[in-house]
């Protein structure tokens, strides 16, 4: 039964996101890029709302919910522990950006706006799927060399760490 009721949980936690997504106008591309392109005259900032908002909440609510011992709906708060910056985060962080910014999509947006089946967001979620699989492919690819290896298990083993608690 905890299994069905985390499940009806997150179904409607990401219908409401999927929710604010929309009626923000964060799944039309225009207004995203409209709001990106802050150096233009004709700037929207409507989404800097959005953003304080989001912000706001999240500054409220964090001390509140982390004050808990754990939270309702799961064994345990999953909270990353790593606080160096790579070269891969910085990489990473880049070609998100460049390519947000080029399409006026991020991923949650791009997803609740594959409901509308217009063939741009198709074709972005498709590119999406596309480019982390490549990633994947290249990252096992690389974890196999001899060099790597070892880096490898050791983030991998962090990773299981994390997650085994």
């Amino acid at each position: 039964m905890t299994t069905r009721l985390n499940l009806l949980v997150a179904f409607f936690a990401g219908l409401l996101f999927a929710l604010g997504l929309a009626l923000s106008g964060m799944t039309q591309p225009a207004k995203v890029v409209g709001f990106l392109d802050f150096l233009s005259a004709d700037w929207d900032a409507s989404l800097l709302f959005v953003l304080m908002a989001a912000s706001g909440s999240y500054a409220v609510l964090l001390p509140l919910i982390t004050r808990r011992q754990r939270p309702v709906f799961a064994a345990r708060f999953m909270v990353p522990t790593r606080r160096d910056i790579t070269p891969r985060l910085v990489v990473g962080s880049a070609l998100f950006g460049l390519g947000w910014g080029a399409a006026g999509f991020c991923p949650g947006p791009a997803l609740t706006a594959l409901a509308s089946g217009k063939q741009d967001v198709v074709l972005f979620v498709a590119a999406m799927a596309a480019g982390m699989l490549l990633f994947e492919l290249w990252d096992q690819r690389r974890a196999a060399t001899p060099e790597q290896t070892s880096a490898h298990v050791t983030e991998q083993t962090e990773a299981t760490a994390l997650h085994a608690g």
